[in-house]
């Protein structure tokens, strides 16, 4: 990737698998994600049943163990797969009812097993193994294959580079399916000698967004608990949907990783879904402001942060994506590195695959730069608020483009430029910091430098840390806590039912019908089972530690009763309810959200570029509307509250 004259140009500026088509842009006609299963012979289904009975004993009987959830994951598989139909061997020539579910089955036995009985030889197995963990989000287990080299040494002290692969769509990749089949060296993966190679299931086919894009996190975390990894090797792979997602985890977290290979995906959601999907985009004004969530044409300029080589087939019509950073990559003054498959489809020719691989390795080789000495940095949210040693703690307005340009003029001197950033923070890590002393010059920012601002010394073996701007006092939109209403479901959250009478039935109705609609549809399309727990039974360390996310009216929720005299918005009439995210008055540091699972619906499951936040911090819902597959009701008024979770003059405007 060329960065030449990079600076100049960038400080002038600061100033899916194949849809179906046509039928899939019908919103009163939205097919099932997933479908429904095959049936299972009721021979097949009670073998399988006594067997999920066995093992679920052998849990039991295990109690705790570190190693647990590498053995309830195979539980809980096959018991989805049960419950909820979501079978889907046994038709086609030769198929065998229900193989991969009996197959999972076997390998939970033997794993429960060993484990009770002490042994645990997976833990310590190369080649293809499947692990699993158990999520902060909803307390539900997740699994995700690791390829591990045959000469890994477990007794070694070595560190080894880790790969991350991002699989594609498939909509019937249900977990027994997934966990049933170790993937292999195929045509569209990669190999790399020597290193380890991380499968994240993702939460199914999310493109590795919200709970899918937190999967990565915790999955990486887990592995790193068990294996040797080095983190200034880290990769970011993937191609169709598994493209998508390394470009998104590429343009968010630049400095996470030491090199970056997307192949086809998309990078962005109204061109994608015109030109792949030949959908006519008619977006609200807020879901335009939200596209800036995941749109990597939005932080394209951090790449300049991160050295990447796209991959694309010549007459593939995914090439969209790499076509289109590449574009918006020349604006900030990058070239894009972009390896064509010379006559390819939607795959990778061996020519491809073999350059793409050597450019990959030569840059992993050198590793990730711990400390750049210049980092260009850009966000609309605080979601994404880091790079490198630079983090954006405060913005002056979310959903605006904000940018940051740090570099060491010389030795000893940095220089910071920032548009649209009240407040950020330079850090060092321990040992990190190249210089015995350090000055700062600042444009246009002068101020940040009042109040007879001092640069504290550098210390050898702690960490430095100085931070500049002014952040208000009392609540403020900050890093985790920014909104909107689907940030809350990247962390632990509560589903909180209500025990009382609503207000009026109408309302009451219309919020029994979305929450149960909010907690299956997080079983299905998030893979989880949602904590869901009475107003009553809501305890001092659930406030604490998680997420709430309320239902009803303050008549009907006690919890919403304790708190709706605190919030700026309770609109709870006849036919209106309210929905919104906000800090949680009974613990500023977690969230409330009203009335609200996920926002986006059945219709966007039908393409991933559909899946991006459909409702902004907040709402009012005509419920005499029913709910359909995009919108829980008619949106009467929706916005942003500030920076300090304010409504905001003009704001709230009423949709048509």
């Amino acid at each position: 990737m060329r960065r030449a004259c990079v600076f100049t140009l960038f400080l002038l500026a600061v100033g899916v698998a194949l849809a179906d088509g046509p039928a899939d842009n019908l919103a009163d006609k939205v097919r099932p994600v997933p479908p429904k299963g095959n049936p299972i012979p009721d021979a097949d289904r009670a073998e399988i049943a006594k067997g999920l009975a066995e093992l679920q004993q052998l849990i039991t009987d295990i109690g705790k163990h570190e190693l647990l959830p590498d053995v309830r994951i195979f539980e809980k598989a096959v018991r989805w797969a049960l419950d909820h139909d979501e079978n889907f061997d046994g038709k086609g020539k030769g198929a065998k009812p229900a193989a991969n579910v009996k197959k999972a089955l076997a390998t939970g036995l033997e794993r429960a097993r060993q484990l009770k009985s002490g042994k645990t030889p997976w833990a310590t197995a190369t080649g293809p193994v499947l692990r699993g963990y158990t999520s902060k989000i909803d307390g539900d287990v997740q699994p995700y294959w690791l390829i591990v080299p045959k000469d890994y040494d477990f007794a070694g002290t070595g560190k080894h580079r880790l790969d991350f692969w991002w699989h594609g769509r498939f909509e019937t990749q249900m977990e027994a399916t997934f966990m049933a089949n170790s993937p292999g060296n195929g045509s569209g993966i990669i190999p790399a000698p020597g290193a380890l190679i991380l499968h994240p299931y993702g939460r199914f086919s999310n493109a590795n967004k919200f709970a899918g894009e937190v999967d990565t996190f915790e999955c990486l975390e887990h592995a790193k608990k068990h294996y040797r990894i080095d983190e200034d090797r880290l990769v970011a792979r993937g191609f169709s949907m598994g493209g998508a997602a390394c470009w998104q985890f590429a343009v968010h977290y630049p400095t996470l990783w030491a090199a970056a290979a997307p192949g086809a995906g998309f990078a962005e959601t109204r061109e994608f879904l015109r030109d792949f999907q030949g959908e006519t985009v008619k977006p609200t004004w807020y879901q335009k402001q939200l596209w800036h969530m995941y749109d990597a044409t939005d932080y394209s300029v951090n790449l300049f942060n991160l050295p990447t080589v796209a991959y694309s087939g010549e007459k593939d019509n995914q090439k969209q994506a790499a076509d289109v950073m590449a574009r918006q990559l020349l604006k900030d003054g990058i070239e894009l590195t972009h390896v064509i498959g010379a006559g390819a489809g939607h795959s990778y020719t061996p020519a491809g695959k073999a350059e793409v691989n050597r450019r990959i390795d030569a840059i992993v080789a050198a590793g990730r730069k711990t400390v750049p000495t210049a980092i260009l940095f850009q966000t609309h949210t605080l979601r994404y608020n880091r790079c490198g040693w630079v983090e954006i703690l405060g913005l002056k307005k979310h959903w605006e483009k904000a940018t940051v340009v740090a570099e060491f003029v010389k030795p000893g001197t940095i220089r910071l430029k920032a548009n649209n950033v009240s407040a950020l923070r330079v850090h060092f890590e321990p040992g990190q910091f190249p210089f015995e002393s350090l000055k700062y010059r600042f444009e246009p920012n002068p101020e940040w430098l009042g109040n007879g601002f001092k640069v504290p010394p550098i210390p050898s073996d702690k960490s430095y840390s100085v931070t500049f701007g002014t952040l208000p006092n009392g609540l403020r939109k900050s890093p985790g806590l920014q909104g909107p209403i689907d940030d809350a479901f990247m962390d632990s959250f509560i589903v909180v039912k209500p025990t009382g009478t609503p207000m009026n039935e109408k309302i009451g109705k219309w919020t029994e019908s979305e929450m149960t609609r909010a907690v299956k549809e997080w079983r299905r399309h998030f893979r989880g089972d949602a904590i869901v727990k009475a107003d009553k039974d809501i305890t001092d360390a659930d406030i604490k530690n998680s997420n709430l996310i309320l239902w009803g009216d303050p008549k009907s929720n006690a919890i919403l009763a304790k708190i709706a005299d605190k919030l700026p918005l309770k609109e709870f009439g006849d036919t209106t309810t309210t929905i919104c995210i906000y800090p949680n008055p009974l613990n500023p540091k977690k969230y409330v959200v009203l009335n609200s699972g996920f926002t986006y619906r059945e219709y966007a499951y039908l393409n991933n570029a559909r899946q991006v936040p459909m409702l902004p911090d907040y709402a009012v819902v005509d419920v005499t509307t029913p709910p359909d597959s995009r919108v829980p009701g008619k949106i009467v008024r929706a916005g942003f509250f500030d920076e300090q979770w304010k409504l905001q003059e003009g704001d709230g405007r009423k949709e048509d």
